[in-house]
């Protein structure tokens, strides 16, 4: 596997600066503009554009902590997203089915105060899952602790994406 931040020049690991990512994609991608192999080969502008579409993938897999930390937990042999491995704390799961019950209820009564209280506390649960997981990695935790955290943390920012497009829907 490929590692995806030596293509941007980083240290792999979950503390990566987001402003050194960026202009680091910037001007790996700039290599690689259209404007720059109009007049190359076509074997020269395909090799550009798999460049483009790595380095686009690289990006996008490195980004926000959520898809760094599943990427460094695949890079460890780790895939934290396994549809074979269906084991998941009971409570966190309770947790879950109570949020999805009072999101449908809030949906029902169309009412926006109660979403954005929601949506709060939502994003509250998240920096807590992004700290929890920042913590992990910075102690050498468990992989499999971390592999939970990114777990419960995909499911917040899936909450967090369909409250975000309900709120847009009601304005």
């Amino acid at each position: 596997m490929q590692n995806y931040f030596e293509l941007f020049d980083l240290e792999t690991s979950f503390f990566i600066s987001d402003s050194n990512l960026k202009d680091s994609y910037r001007r790996e991608i700039a290599r690689f503009h259209p404007d720059k192999y109009a007049l190359k080969t076509d074997s020269e502008k395909l090799q550009a554009l798999q460049n483009t579409s790595l380095l686009n993938t690289a990006f996008d897999s490195i980004k926000s902590p959520l898809n760094r930390a599943s990427y460094l937990l695949k890079l460890d042999g780790i895939d934290p997203f396994d549809e074979k491995d269906t084991s998941m704390d009971h409570d966190f799961l309770i947790s879950q089915i109570e949020l999805r019950e009072e999101l449908e209820v809030i949906e029902s009564k169309t009412d926006s105060d109660q979403l954005e209280d929601f949506i709060v506390r939502i994003d509250s649960h998240i920096q807590s899952k992004v700290e929890s997981i920042s913590n992990a990695f910075q102690v050498n935790s468990d992989s499999l602790q971390i592999k939970k955290d990114v777990r419960e943390l995909k499911f917040y920012e899936q909450l967090a994406k369909e409250t975000g497009k309900l709120l847009d829907e009601w304005l």
